[in-house]
């Protein structure tokens, strides 16, 4: 689909890269050429990920163990990749979310979701863009997002919140950056199943599944947003800036996604409860 060159000389970094989207992004923008560094709470995790993609494609691959809630971390991070050379991209992946009564939410349940999602994306952009400016240096951030910054999301409430935070944040910086080199731009992507978002969201219980609901009558494969991703950071998507770009089969023209835990029962409610707090 691409040039095999489309990334070459890139230095990318991916929040949240040693898993699901992430990481097939961070596959993508190997195989085109790029140089990948991933970055995550779980070191273990993140080094594994990059001993596979080393293996399978032979290139240089960095883990970096970050807790991006903090800010701090995110400095010292952003300090330590810059001291081999700068960053082109950074991309604002790692979010997390699960479905919940909204007046149900305790203030911590809340900020565990705001946290990663709108206060980490906001710390590694900022920690980013000080540098690019500093350095005179260009560089583009892509956030993946979410439908919810169109249509809001009933019982995800805190991670439309964020989400439409980061969206806010992408369309302010393109034109207080643009001048500068930076394009802020954004992906809203609809169902695309990983492990982990499936069990926060969709548990035993709910209905027979975002498919059903879609126009197109499927969800998306990873490689679908990998390359939509893997385009939009690149010089030839160049004249795109402070855009969301919609990648869901049209399903947030039919439905917001959540409009079947209108019909949940107080016991079902309960059930969810009780199994993410053993989680």
């Amino acid at each position: 689909m691409f040039e095999k060159g489309l990334l070459a000389g890139k230095r990318i970094l991916v929040t949240g890269g040693g898993s699901g989207l992430g990481a097939a992004m961070g596959r993508r923008f190997v195989e085109l050429g790029a140089e990948l560094i991933i970055c995550g709470r779980r070191l273990e995790l993140l080094e594994a990920t990059a001993a596979r993609l080393r293996d399978d494609l032979g290139s240089q691959i960095s883990a970096v163990q970050c807790d991006i809630r903090d800010g701090s971390s995110v400095e010292a991070m952003m300090d330590a990749i810059w001291r081999a050379a700068p960053l082109d991209i950074l991309v604002n992946n790692a979010a997390a979310t699960f479905i919940a009564q909204t007046e149900r939410l305790s203030f911590r349940a809340a900020d565990a979701v705001l946290a990663p999602t709108l206060h980490g994306a906001m710390y590694c952009t900022l920690a980013a863009g000080r540098r690019w400016i500093e350095g005179g240096h260009q560089g583009v951030v892509l956030s993946i997002l979410s439908t919810s910054t169109i249509t809001g999301r009933a019982f995800t409430v805190p991670s439309a919140m964020a989400k439409s935070a980061v969206l806010a944040m992408t369309k302010s910086l393109a034109v207080e950056w643009g001048p500068k080199g930076i394009r802020t731009v954004a992906i809203a992507p609809g169902p695309f199943p990983t492990p982990g978002a499936s069990g926060q969201l969709h548990p035993e219980g709910r209905d027979e599944g975002p498919a059903s609901r879609n126009p197109l009558g499927r969800v998306g494969e990873h490689g679908e947003l990998a390359d939509l991703a893997s385009f939009l950071i690149s010089d030839r998507a160049g004249y795109i800036n402070g855009e969301m770009v919609v990648q869901d089969g049209g399903m947030h023209l039919r439905s917001s996604g959540a409009e079947d835990l209108l019909h949940w029962s107080d016991a079902q409610w309960e059930k969810q409860r009780a199994a993410r707090s053993k989680g």
